[in-house]
């Protein structure tokens, strides 16, 4: 024996407890546990040395068992709980004689009955017949009484010690005086112990008054003391159920006996909810009544899982009603006790002439009976589902063949207490086997005539077949082989597949063959080697089988050399349409150029012989002809370089929806009074970095683009939008991945048909009349687009109207505040500045020369790159450098500022070009100091830019 065990039986020997009579407290605490815990058996059980000692039970009948049976002796190795939901499923006890044999104990739980130094010396427990999950408040039940054991135990050895110390005075009033004050305070334990209770506890008098409600009972009805007190109680009791209660109360008071009742009972917040009251009578030592100490549980949660049970119980009688066919059940004895409206159909019965009869009661035909009750006697001894074929006869007296599924149904013990079955009518499929079963005594001949014609196929089909395993091996080959490719079976059967295919297609036929093997059905276009050298292209179907794949092949060589015929002769197609583009584009040129010309040329030879007369007068009309048609010839050269992405772009950070408001009012005046414009600008537009008046140019013409589509009027629907183009949209419209914003040009016209859309961005494709539209405006459009970094989408309908949107790239950061527009005037005085002029056209030296010396400037010029270079490179004085960006001779003019930055850093820069690509200017963002002005420009264009570049501060 351990020392832990010493000191757990010399605590228990405290208490003297062992072999000592009944005592009322202790029933009474294993009855209220046995009723709390809804359970046949509570014992308060205590572990001497190779003994357990019962000191109250319940529904066991004996004051002690041997402790090689005892669950309580497993429950001391606990820390202050066990429990047993099924003792046959715990190998601790499912050899235990009590689980085994008689009484059957198939649950436990016991809370362990420890002293103040936390010995154990015994178990509160309850048990049962059947197995069972104890709720969290039955548990806690446990708990709580067995610390009242505890109390009843120390208040017991406290009284004893007591009656033990005082033997000699037990005359004594003043021990009786303490004595009394114990008994008194044992009633507040109890009082505290019910006050504590997760239940609703109560104690009434002789009469039925209650003298007592724990605290439980007032926090669940709201009541107070007062209100409950006598018989208000009833007073929170359903009205439907209050009389009912109330008498059953009383009859039970008056006979003394056990009372039980369910009714309603009004929680604190108003709702009625079902509770079980369970009293048990309490009597004096001398047998005189005093009243009951009773229980009230809240039982909402079982009336509503009752009720749900009821629900399911219709929900399947109304099923099985539904379900086609014959559903019944029966017991062991074969009676019927639920069955489907199919069953009376076929027995050509009522339910109520079946329900609780057998077959052999209500069915016609004996033997049919017999045959079925034998069948369901076999299924509930074997304990096993079965399919069985039987024979009835129907009400009409024709014969019916049924396949029935019957599988029994077992009790919670797993013995079988019945079956339950369905049934289908199979007459007609048996008709359909019957049938077969004659058509078969024929199928061996169309076997055999379907596998020649098989053989047939395999011999003679021009294409190839092959059966091929999942590794590519051939297993089989048809006669088209060598026909085809010039091979005899016997040199490809065993030999892999890549053996015969080109180099270049053999991990596409290896994932054909993986694929197959996996269960795929490939198809494939690979080349063979033809056993001559040369190549066939042959397209393949296959699909597994088994372990092999079978495979046919076609020779599509003749069509795969058709298709690189008519792809060549496309190709020659699309150059010779090219051609008549360019074609189209320089005669259009030509003609536009001719025209511009003969106005410029004209008009200045008119000035020269005007001057050269001595006429002096109107000569301001001449020299504003030659300039409009100068202006005319460089608006259509802005227009080939937009088309072209050559033009030389100013971007700077813009707020497009303030740019189309400020377009509003000039778009009003081009489109006409029959065009309604609505202008729906995004609310936090994010900003473009863009050439402002190119994007102007581009709304205007696909405002006019749209007015002319609608000849009658029509609606004009300018918006705006921020965009996030993802990888599947931005292959869809031709775009990087990433922000934009779109503006969007929708009309109410006459749409375009996918054939204009096609060619619409083609440049001088025009769908006007002649002589109201050059065909430029969508192409120019589309190039400024491109030449920003976005996309320009046309979608159209027919009778719909057209929306055109141009995408252009975000930019990260606000746009520049508009500044009043300087007024156009001199340029003043050059102070003696210099400036260095570098542009390989003379004429233009020689212009910027006369300009800018006749405004005080004074020019150096340099033909060349590699000259302005060396000027830089002298001392001479520089403070700005004015240089074409197109330059000959291996040097541009951005490589001329950057060695001029070199050399002079902070000088100051002007690049002047009618055609550059991006990189020349660094993509069309200059660094400060640097400024880009676009051939043709006006004199007036240029002093102004020198004075202002001149004026600005220095880096």
């Amino acid at each position: 024996m351990n020392e832990r065990e010493a000191d757990r039986l010399a605590a228990l020997a405290r208490y003297a407890v062992l072999d000592t009579p009944r005592e009322q407290s202790f029933d009474e605490l294993a009855g209220l546990t046995a009723r709390l815990c809804d359970a046949p058996i509570a014992v308060i059980n205590l572990i001497g040395e190779g003994r357990q000692f019962f000191k109250a039970e319940v529904g066991l009948g004996v004051r002690e068992t041997p402790l090689e049976s005892s669950f309580c002796a497993k429950a001391l190795l606990e820390d202050d709980f066990l429990l047993v939901p099924d003792t046959t499923r715990d190998a601790r006890f499912v050899r235990n004689p009590l689980v085994t044999g008689e009484p059957h104990i198939r649950s436990y739980a016991g809370a362990l009955l420890k002293t103040d130094d936390g010995l154990p010396i015994g178990t509160l427990c309850v048990l049962d017949y059947r197995p069972r999950e104890w709720t969290i408040l039955q548990q806690d039940t446990l708990r709580v009484l067995a610390r009242q054991v505890m109390a009843q135990l120390d208040l017991r050895r406290a009284i004893h010690e007591r009656d033990r110390r005082h033997q000699v005075a037990l005359a004594n009033e003043e021990q009786l005086r303490l004595a009394r004050i114990d008994l008194v305070d044992s009633e507040a334990r109890f009082r505290n112990m019910a006050d504590h209770a997760p239940v609703m506890m109560w104690v009434t008098d002789q009469e039925g008054n209650c003298t007592y409600l724990n605290r439980r009972w007032y926090e669940f009805t709201s009541q107070t003391v007062e209100e409950a007190d006598g018989m208000g109680w009833l007073d929170v009791v359903h009205p439907d159920d209050k009389a009912m209660a109330a008498r059953a109360f009383l009859d039970a008071n008056a006979r003394h006996e056990p009372f039980r009742l369910e009714y309603r009972l009004r929680r604190a917040d108003g709702v009625h909810c079902w509770a079980i009251a369970a009293a048990a009578p309490r009597f004096g030592s001398g047998g005189e009544y005093l009243g009951y100490i009773g229980s009230v549980i809240d039982i909402a949660d079982r009336r509503a899982a009752e009720d749900a049970v009821r629900d399911a119980n219709t929900l399947l009688a109304a099923v099985m009603d539904a379900v086609p066919g014959v559903v019944y059940a029966k017991d062991c004895r074969g009676r019927i006790i639920a069955a489907n409206r199919g069953t009376s159909e076929l027995v050509g019965k009522a339910l109520s002439e079946i329900i609780g009869r057998t077959d052999r009661e209500f069915l016609d035909d004996p033997a049919e009976a017999a045959t079925v009750m034998a069948n369901d006697a076999r299924v509930m001894a074997d304990n096993s589902t079965q399919v069985v074929e039987e024979s009835v006869t129907l009400p009409d007296g024709t014969g019916a063949t049924w396949l029935s599924t019957k599988s029994p149904f077992r009790d919670k013990d797993g013995r079988v207490i019945g079956l339950v079955g369905s049934s289908i009518d199979i007459s007609g499929r048996k008709q359909a086997e019957e049938a077969l079963r004659r058509l078969n005594e024929t199928l061996e001949e169309e076997v055999t005539e379907r596998t020649a014609e098989r053989d047939r196929i395999w011999q003679t089909s021009p294409d190839l077949m092959l059966v091929i395993d999942f590794g590519g091996v051939f297993r089989r080959v048809n006669p088209a082989w060598t026909t085809m490719l010039g091979y005899d079976p016997e040199e490809l059967v065993g030999r892999h597949v890549n053996d015969f295919v080109v180099p270049e297609d053999h991990d596409e036929t290896v994932d054909a063959y993986e694929l197959a093997a996996h269960g795929g059905r490939p198809t494939i276009v690979n080349r063979y080697r033809h056993k001559d050298g040369s190549t066939r292209w042959l397209s393949w179907v296959a699909a597994p089988a088994g372990d092999m794949t079978y495979a046919t092949g076609r020779d599509i060589t003749a069509e795969r050399e058709q298709a690189i015929a008519l792809r060549q002769t496309e190709d020659q197609l699309r150059q010779a349409q090219k051609m008549e583009a360019v074609g189209q584009l320089t005669g259009g040129l030509a003609h536009d150029f001719n025209n511009l010309l003969t106005g410029m040329m004209g008009n200045l030879e008119l000035l020269q012989l005007r001057v050269a007369r001595g006429r002096l007068d109107d000569l301001d009309r001449f020299i504003n002809a030659a300039q409009g048609a100068g202006r005319r010839a460089a608006s259509l050269t802005q227009r080939l370089l937009a088309f072209s992405r050559r033009q030389t772009l100013d971007p700077k950070p813009t707020d497009v929806n303030r740019l189309i408001v400020g377009l509003e009012e000039m778009l009003h005046r081009t489109v006409g009074a029959t065009t309604t414009i609505e202008i729906v600008g995004a609310v936090g537009l994010w900003t473009a970095d863009i050439d402002g008046p190119q994007l102007e140019n581009a709304v205007l013409n696909l405002c006019i683009n749209g007015r002319d589509a609608m000849p009658d009027g029509g609606r004009l629907t300018i918006e705006t939008a921020n965009k996030w183009i993802d990888d599947h949209t931005g292959r869809e419209r031709g775009l990087t991945p990433g922000q934009y914003i779109s503006i969007c040009v929708t009309d109410t016209g006459t749409g375009m048909t996918p054939e204009v859309v096609q060619r619409a961005f083609e440049p001088f494709y025009t769908t006007k009349p002649i002589g109201q539209g050059t065909g430029l405006g969508l192409s120019m459009i589309y190039g400024f687009a491109r030449q920003s970094g976005g996309q320009v989408r046309i979608y159209s309908e027919i009778g719909q109207g057209t929306t055109v949107c141009v995408y252009l790239p975000r930019h990260h950061g606000d746009a520049l505040e508009q500044q009043e527009e300087r007024a156009r005037g001199p340029a003043g005085s050059g102070n003696a500045q210099t400036v260095l002029v570098v542009d390989d056209e003379a004429t233009i030296r020689h212009l910027i020369d006369e300009v800018l010396d006749d405004l005080g400037y004074t020019v150096i010029g340099a033909a060349d790159g590699a000259a302005g270079i060396k000027v830089l490179q002298s001392g001479a004085k520089i403070e700005l450098l004015i240089t074409d960006v197109g330059l000959p001779n291996g040097i541009n003019g951005r490589q001329v500022a950057d060695a001029a930055r070199a050399l002079r850093p902070g000088l100051k820069v002007l690049f002047i070009t009618g055609f550059a690509e991006n990189a020349a200017v660094g993509n069309g963002h200059l660094e400060p100091g640097m400024e880009l002005l676009t051939k043709p420009f006006t004199l007036e264009a240029l002093s102004m830019k020198v004075a202002e570049m001149l004026r600005a501060p220095g880096l």
